[in-house]
C-alpha cells in the first residue's frame, strides 16, 4: 500500500516533465522561426476547434489553423498551429515565420519575444513548484512510514 504514495507522485512528476519538455521545445522552435528572419505569405486552408472538459469541470476551447506556404527554395509546406487569432478564417493570407532547416515548424504568431519568455517562464515556475510539492509529499510519506510510534524512533 505504501508504494502507491511513491508511485502516484512519480507518475505525476513524469507527466509534468513530459509537458515541460514539450512547452520548452515549442518555445525554442517559435523563437528560432522568429530569429531566422525568413517570412512567407501563407494561406489559411482550414480552421477548427477542439474542446476539452465538460460535466463537472470547465470547458476549454482551442482554435486551430492549418496554413500552407511556399519556402524561398520553392517547397510547399503545410502546418497546423493552435491558439491563433479568431479573426483569421479560411482563405485569409497571413505572414508566417520559419527557419530554413525546419519550415514545418513555422508559426503565424507575430514576434513577441517578451510575451513568449513570460509565458514559458511562468509555466516553468508553476510546474517546478508542482514537482517540488510532489517531492515534499514523498519525503513526508517516507518519514511517516519509517517512524515506529511504539519505540518512538525512526526505522532505518
Amino acid at each position: 500500500m505504501e508504494v502507491l504514495f511513491y508511485a502516484v507522485p512519480l507518475l505525476m512528476i513524469g507527466t509534468v516533465v513530459f509537458l515541460l519538455t514539450r512547452v520548452l521545445r515549442r518555445a525554442r522552435e517559435v523563437r528560432s522561426a522568429w530569429g531566422s528572419g525568413l517570412t512567407a505569405e501563407a494561406r489559411c486552408l482550414r480552421t477548427y476547434t477542439t474542446t476539452s472538459g465538460g460535466g463537472e469541470t470547465t470547458v476549454s476551447t482551442t482554435l486551430h489553423h492549418v496554413y500552407e506556404f511556399t519556402t524561398r527554395d520553392g517547397h510547399s509546406v503545410r502546418f497546423e498551429e493552435s491558439n491563433g487569432p479568431a479573426t483569421v478564417v479560411e482563405g485569409d493570407s497571413v505572414t508566417v515565420y520559419y527557419a530554413a532547416e525546419r519550415p514545418e515548424r513555422a508559426t503565424a504568431h507575430a514576434p513577441a519575444r517578451g510575451k513568449l519568455a513570460a509565458e514559458s517562464g511562468c509555466l516553468v515556475a508553476f510546474l517546478g513548484v508542482f514537482i517540488t510539492g510532489c517531492v515534499i509529499f514523498m519525503v513526508v510519506v517516507h518519514v511517516f512510514f519509517s517512524f515506529d510510534p511504539a519505540a518512538d524512533v525512526f526505522l532505518p
